[in-house]
């Protein structure tokens, strides 16, 4: 899970706990938010936390840019 998701997660999580005032008998709703905003945080602590292992976005793009040239000298015989 990206940081992307972590942050959607937190906000849907939010949203279910703080904004919603509707009340299910069968599911509550406050505990499916707060499980949310758990696995919201989890997931961007763990994105950060892992950030540094694979270097960041962007960079086997632009390792995969970069190209070296070697210029020879002419044929032998010349």
């Amino acid at each position: 899970m990206g940081l992307g998701v972590s942050i959607i997660l937190i906000a849907v999580g939010a949203i279910l706990t703080f904004a919603v005032n509707a009340s299910d008998p069968a599911v509550n709703i406050d505990a499916v938010g707060w499980i949310l905003m758990a696995a919201g945080a989890a997931g961007a602590l763990l994105s950060l936390i892992f950030w540094s292992t694979w270097a960041g976005p962007g960079y086997w793009t632009s390792r995969r840019r970069t190209t070296t040239y070697v210029e020879e000298g002419p044929p032998p015989g010349h």
